[in-house]
C-alpha cells in the first residue's frame, strides 16, 4: 500500500472522532441568565444556547437549591413572558399580565 492511501484510511477515522466530539460539547449547552426571589420562592432563568427559548427552576426559599431538586416551569419564548410567569404564579403579584386581572 502506497503511503498517501495509509494516511487517508487512518486520517479520515480521526477527523470524524474529533468532530463529532467537538459537535456533541457544544450542542447540549443551557445558559443561567438570572437569578432572583419573590413570595416564598426562589428562582434561576436559564435559557437555551440559541436564546429561542426560556425556563425557570423554582425552589421553595426554605429548600436547599444544591440539594433539593426544582420545578421546571414549561418553555417561555422569552425571558420576559417567564418572569410575568414567576410574578404571576409564586411572587403573588398582581401585574395587568397576570391571567387574574384580565
Amino acid at each position: 500500500m502506497k503511503t498517501s492511501q495509509l494516511l487517508k484510511i487512518a486520517l479520515v477515522p480521526i477527523l470524524a472522532i474529533s468532530t463529532l466530539l467537538s459537535i456533541s460539547n457544544t450542542a447540549l449547552a443551557d445558559y443561567l441568565r438570572g437569578e432572583g426571589r419573590g413570595g416564598d420562592y426562589i428562582y434561576e432563568l436559564w435559557s437555551t444556547d440559541d436564546g429561542s427559548s426560556y425556563y425557570l427552576k423554582i425552589w421553595s426559599d426554605k429548600a436547599n437549591p444544591k440539594k433539593d431538586p426544582a420545578s421546571k416551569t414549561r418553555d417561555f419564548k422569552s425571558s420576559r413572558e417567564a418572569l410575568i410567569y414567576f410574578d404571576c404564579n409564586y411572587a403573588g403579584k398582581s401585574l395587568p399580565e397576570c391571567p387574574k386581572n384580565r
